[in-house]
């Protein structure tokens, strides 16, 4: 997502494949063409991607609605990219294999890590979401723990007009997941509440 030394993309002479993705030992996305690594999180990122996590899986495993997965990959056929491999996602795909999933998530989850901040990363992470869009996911949330302490919910019917969460509200994720919210406040430790 990012190209400011935090994010690496790995220099080649020919168009990254899926089967590049399946060689390396990180978390890692297909875009323009060039295998593009992502970092690890660090410890505030990671825990509110785990709340949502687990906030998503007990709410599919009680709708009967896909699965919640953290930092899966999904391959997409996109003019620009090939992959995406979200903090968190929300997939309706009936079976789960040893592959990334084909096709996008409803629900996409990107957690900001301190690297995903200014004008350079705010191009790349709405590039991201229309790409997202352009793939099928239904609804995009971008989290900000870190700065803002926000969660931004974008939507495909309305993908430029984002419904913004603060402390104290419940962050939803409709049409994608109807009657499924969570607190903001969830997602900080409780000694940071």
């Amino acid at each position: 997502m990012r190209d400011d030394g935090k994010i690496r993309r790995m220099p080649n002479r020919r168009q990254a494949t899926v089967e590049d993705l399946y060689r390396v030992e990180q978390r890692a996305e297909i875009v323009g063409g060039e295998l593009v690594l992502m970092p690890e999180s660090g410890g505030l990122p990671a825990y509110a991607a785990g709340e949502i996590f687990v906030s998503l899986r007990q709410y599919a495993r009680r709708t009967g609605t896909g699965y919640a997965l953290p930092e899966p990959g999904f391959v997409v056929r996109l003019p620009n990219r090939l992959s995406f491999s979200p903090d968190v996602a929300l997939t309706t795909t009936r079976l789960l294999t040893g592959k990334f999933i084909e096709g996008a998530p409803i629900l996409a989850v990107e957690v900001r890590s301190d690297t995903d901040y200014g004008l350079t990363a705010e191009r790349a992470m709405a590039a991201k979401r229309a790409d997202y869009f352009a793939a099928g996911t239904l609804v995009v949330w971008d989290v900000d723990v870190l700065q803002r302490q926000i969660v931004r919910v974008y939507r495909a019917g309305n993908p430029f007009m984002p419904t913004v969460y603060r402390r104290g509200q419940q962050a939803e994720a409709e049409p994608a997941l109807p009657a499924w919210s969570m607190p903001v406040d969830d997602l900080f430790p409780a000694t940071q509440r």
